[in-house]
């Protein structure tokens, strides 16, 4: 069983999706109709840059978003894989779970782009720039994580946002709280911290004015049926239901992402094969959670091409 999975912010980088939307009018179609839903020439910025605006929240948002999907319909169109014959479940990293909704038909591709503009719009004005941070911790799990997330909160936000693999958990909260997470990690036991250059304070209690906009937002645009289940975020499990998946994206904007978890949970259920879309992000993160999974990175024509020979 296959399960297909789109990465989250922090995989954009200048010249995404150029080679696929040189080579296949698929992928163009894709670029052109997420330009038009935002009034606003996003492909040229993921194409050209400057990258400082790629890196801005509310266009690396739907920009990692419309590469995965055109990365998803060259494979559907051009090479005619059917992701509803091919894989059995999807699972995105944060913002991922807006492409993977996208891909199983519950939002449309213009829709995904409009919630993710404004979801990054509403991430970046929660909070003052400048009184967030988020830090990676290299060498912690879950439990080392929560322990130096509460010593450093000293009556501050500090909250583990990303449970990504065995050795790589990110924290976020004020900025004096990472900073001092920081300072004592090796105290508890975490090889080191790395304050990750963010523009806010994602995945923790300081965004829920944030939460309030996407659910005023997701009322407006609610989730239609999806093609197949998606594991979502917040519980790590699988669900069907797009009045339970509109509830979840909302909590999800406050809400750990349980990554490591969600893959555990996807195994558990029989997938043996993980097909990252349109990204490299969360292929080595699987392989840290589970040596036996097997892993695929779509990016370009080739991968692409070689992946429908595989499994035709």
């Amino acid at each position: 069983m296959r399960a297909f999975v789109f990465p989250g912010q922090g995989s954009q980088k200048v010249g995404m999706g150029a080679e696929l939307a040189d080579a296949s009018a698929t992928a163009r179609e894709v670029f052109e109709e997420v330009d038009e839903a935002l009034s606003q020439k996003l492909s040229g910025i993921m194409r050209d840059g400057p990258e400082d605006q790629l890196t801005l929240t509310e266009n690396a948002q739907p920009a990692i978003m419309a590469n995965a999907i055109a990365t998803l319909r060259v494979l559907e169109k051009d090479f005619g894989i059917s992701l509803a014959d091919k894989g059995a479940c999807l699972a995105g990293h944060s913002l991922g779970e807006y492409s993977a909704l996208c891909a199983v038909g519950a939002f449309s591709l213009a829709d995904t782009a409009r919630l993710l503009k404004l979801r990054g719009q509403a991430m970046q004005a929660a909070v003052p720039v400048g009184e967030g941070a988020m830090a990676a911790l290299l060498g912690a799990d879950i439990e080392k994580a929560q322990a130096l997330a509460e010593a450093a909160a000293q009556g501050e936000v500090c909250e583990v946002a990303n449970d990504n693999d065995p050795t790589q958990v990110v924290i976020s909260g004020h900025k004096g709280a990472i900073e001092r997470a920081i300072e004592l990690a090796k105290e508890h036991g975490i090889k080191r911290g790395i304050l990750l250059p963010v523009s806010a304070p994602f995945h923790c209690s300081l965004m829920q004015p944030a939460a309030d906009r996407m659910e005023e937002a997701l009322a407006a645009t609610s989730p239609s049926a999806l093609a197949l289940p998606v594991y979502a975020n917040v519980t790590a499990a699988k669900v069907a239901d797009p009045a339970e998946e509109q509830r979840l994206l909302v909590e999800q904007v406050t809400g750990r992402v349980r990554w490591r978890e969600s893959v555990l949970a996807m195994r558990a259920d029989g997938i043996e094969q993980f097909v990252e879309l349109g990204g490299k992000v969360l292929c080595p993160m699987i392989g840290r959670i589970d040596k036996e999974a097997a892993t695929t990175s779509l990016i370009t024509m080739e991968d692409l091409e070689g992946f429908a020979k595989e499994i035709a």
